[in-house]
């Protein structure tokens, strides 16, 4: 199968950044081949060169966008991936912010921000309902977000099953899922707990504050002028003293950012400092100076 020639997918990749916000350098462009003749194959092109043609020569309707997107950041997503980021989420983020709300607020928001097909926002909820007692009295809103509609469709459903549930133990399983045709079904009470919602994270969408939000894996996709936008615009959504996941292999240490990284051990944890911890800081830095 002879390679899709290079002015080709040079075209593509600047198509692709302007449309989606995603970065495919020289290096990637074999990424960027593959979700090609993924996408060729599943509309039945003639082949994937014509349909690279094809799509360069008109513009894109936001559907095509939207499959493209998908096919180019498609990745393996299982229920509790990365599972030390759960368990700082059970131990150490969720006891200090029950017990701040205990008495009168009892709520949550936690955005899962590149949602895929829903295991993410929904292992997010089963650790927040296995940490919360009497999870009914309080209000948990889990925003789950990505670009794909299909992928969105399949998290509504919330039927799952092989390795993508593996990792979900006999408890949890008990608890939280109820058999269905195809798999286990995420039970309804924590499906209410979570709302799909169509967003390309290119364009910076005000969602409301947020306690939490999980990023994990999808910062890598971006060029670092848009992971710097998106961090930034992560950092003003958070409540103080919020924080940010991201996935093992991204990190922000070099943005101009003032999230506070806590090392965890294999994992590194974002918290946005409070507003007099901010000025306590800069008292600091000023009587250094």
């Amino acid at each position: 199968m002879p390679n899709l020639p290079d002015h080709l997918l040079s075209r593509f990749s600047e198509l692709v950044a302007s449309e989606t916000g995603l970065h495919f350098p020289r290096e990637r462009w074999p990424d960027l081949e593959r979700g090609v003749r993924s996408v060729a194959s599943d509309v039945g092109a003639i082949d994937a060169e014509t349909y690279l043609q094809q799509i360069l020569s008109k513009p894109l309707a936001r559907e095509e966008i939207e499959v493209l997107a998908s096919a180019l950041t498609v990745g393996e997503t299982y229920f509790f991936r990365e599972k030390r980021s759960f368990e700082i989420l059970s131990e150490r983020v969720l006891p200090p912010l029950i017990a701040a709300r205990q008495e009168n607020q009892r709520h949550l928001r936690i955005w899962s921000a590149g949602c895929c097909t829903g295991e993410e926002p929904y292992s997010i909820a089963i650790t927040v309902s296995d940490a919360i007692s009497f999870a009914d009295a309080w209000n948990v809103e889990i925003l789950a977000t990505d670009i794909g509609r299909r992928a969105l469709a399949t998290a509504e459903r919330g039927i799952y099953s092989g390795r993508g549930i593996a990792s979900v133990n006999e408890k949890q399983l008990a608890t939280h899922f109820q058999p269905a045709e195809g798999g286990q079904q995420v039970r309804s009470r924590l499906r209410k707990m979570v709302t799909f919602a169509q967003m390309n994270l290119t364009n910076s969408v005000y969602v409301g504050k947020m306690d939490v939000i999980f990023c994990m894996n999808v910062l890598i996709y971006f060029s670092e002028e848009r992971r710097r936008e998106l961090v930034q615009h992560f950092y003003s959504v958070l409540e103080p003293g919020g924080y940010l996941f991201l996935g093992h292999s991204e990190s922000i240490s070099k943005m101009p950012v003032k999230f506070q990284a806590i090392v965890l051990n294999d994992c590194i944890l974002y918290r946005k400092p409070t507003a007099e911890e901010v000025q306590k800081a800069e008292l600091v830095t000023e009587g250094r100076a």
